[in-house]
């Protein structure tokens, strides 16, 4: 069964120890035939979907399961006609030791483990699908996802928000099998609390109110391929032990339903939280972190490979839609962009060249071709931060044109600065979250409504 010892930093490479698992059949029609698993639970039975199939009459369609949990290795007969022996002992669920015999229907197999250490180098290469990075830290991240991607293993990606997590998933599924299924996206902090349970299961028509036909969940439509679902450190408590279900039986019941579907999806999942500590703050379950973090990524932070910056800027660059003359940074913005914190990471380098595109006359980006924020930092040489984490300029807040402040009212001229900061605020909030208010108003430590608020105040809307 696939296991990580431990999780992989992508700034403290390691050896990456996978527990597999070999089951052979000594008795029955497929005697002689193994099975090499990678799965965490491994499904026995005459179903065709399952891991390990059988064509004994005698074996039920789902007949056993053999599943990884943080206390062992568990058989579980699924309610079979014909039993689960281990030796004449008739079993419903036992912990497996290694060479372990047991029989489904007339059918005798042996389970074996099969460790493998994987030795975790960096890559030759400076990119990874849709990643891009020269530094060591980058390098390691791509040289895990080398020989994690072509398994099924289950993925958790950590990280800050803007450092690639999402594409650090697709790249997972470019390089698996799996690359010509479908790629579905969940974010579990974007729907409501109320639908998040049918968007990931599905309901029946008139299941609630609303529910005026039927419709798959994610994890239907993924069948097949790979289903990411981004900031499962939102996922409501009381839907956690659903999802367990779905990662452990890979089978799903919508809501209203009374049959369950079988689903063949390979699950990365992603969060900016650190879960550990969501754990033992009892807001996260231990058991499905323990099923998620089969392989656990830390994706680095920005400010933590500075020197992968000129190639960044050369790629986002090349990427931007209808740039056509733009292709590096000036040594000064250079310079200025080595001095930043970037609180939003590659997310928010791209949004910066993005907007400097347009101003740029020659083929580089230029000082004056920058946000206000970063051309105020560049002759402050200095950034304060807010409460949130975000970094501010002070000189940003500032208004472009009118009298000096000191030459009108002070209460004027303080409004007029609240107003300035309120605006500019917001939409770096918004920008660095991609529209997604509860997020923003997570992130800023405010109501959401609060943030609605604002928005409504200065003519904000959400990014398209």
């Amino acid at each position: 069964m696939p296991e990580v010892t431990s999780t992989i930093a992508a700034n403290n490479p390691r050896q990456i120890h996978i527990r597999r698992a070999t089951l052979t059949c000594e008795e029955g029609p497929e005697k002689g035939r193994s099975w090499r698993v990678d799965r965490d639970v491994i499904r026995i039975g005459a179903l065709p979907s399952g891991e390990v199939v059988l064509t004994d009459p005698t074996v039920s369609r789902r007949h056993a399961e053999i599943v990884r949990t943080s206390g062992g290795i568990i058989l579980r007969d699924l309610g079979s006609t014909n039993g689960t022996f281990v030796g004449p002992v008739k079993i419903k669920e036992v912990y497996l030791a290694p060479e372990t015999r047991f029989r489904v229907g007339r059918t005798e197999l042996v389970f074996t483990p099969t460790d493998e250490v994987i030795d975790v180098a960096p890559s030759v290469d400076d990119h990874f699908e849709g990643l891009v990075g020269a530094s060591i830290a980058m390098r390691e991240v791509f040289g895990i996802l080398e020989r994690i991607a072509p398994t099924d293993l289950t993925v958790l990606i950590t990280g800050e928000t803007g450092t690639g997590k999402e594409l650090a998933s697709r790249a997972v599924h470019a390089r698996s099998r799996r690359a010509g299924g479908p790629f579905i996206v969940f974010d579990c902090g974007a729907a409501p609390d109320n639908l998040i349970e049918s968007e990931l299961f599905g309901h029946q028509r008139g299941a609630f109110t609303g529910a005026v036909e039927a419709r798959p969940g994610v994890f239907e439509l993924a069948d097949g391929g790979t289903i990411f679902l981004d900031e499962i450190g939102e996922l409501p408590l009381d839907l956690q032990p659903k999802l367990l279900r779905v990662l452990e039986q890979r089978e799903v019941r919508r809501i209203g339903g009374n049959r369950t579907k079988s689903v063949d999806v390979r699950v990365v999942a992603a969060t900016n939280r650190n879960l550990r500590e969501e754990v033992r703050a009892g807001r996260f379950r231990e058991d499905l972190y323990y099923r998620l973090a089969v392989v656990e990524l830390a994706l680095p932070p920005l400010r933590a490979r500075l020197s992968d910056l000129p190639l960044l800027c050369r790629h986002l660059l090349r990427r931007a839609d209808h740039n056509t003359h733009v292709f590096s940074v000036s040594p000064e913005v250079q310079e200025l962009f080595e001095a930043y914190h970037w609180p939003g990471n590659v997310r928010e380098l791209a949004n910066v060249l993005q907007r400097a595109i347009p101003f740029s006359q020659g083929d580089q980006v230029t000082i004056d071709a920058l946000p206000q924020a970063l051309r105020a930092a560049a002759s402050t040489r200095g950034t304060r931060t807010t409460p949130s984490g975000t970094a501010t300029i002070a000189a940003a807040s500032l208004p472009d044109h009118g009298p000096s402040l000191t030459e009108i009212p002070f209460k004027d001229a303080k409004d007029q600065m609240i107003e300035a900061f309120e605006r500019e605020y917001l939409l770096d909030l918004l920008e660095r979250h991609d529209g997604n208010v509860s997020k923003a108003a997570r992130a800023a430590d405010m109501d959401r409504k609060s943030i609605t608020r604002l928005m409504k105040k200065h003519g904000i809307t959400r990014p398209s």
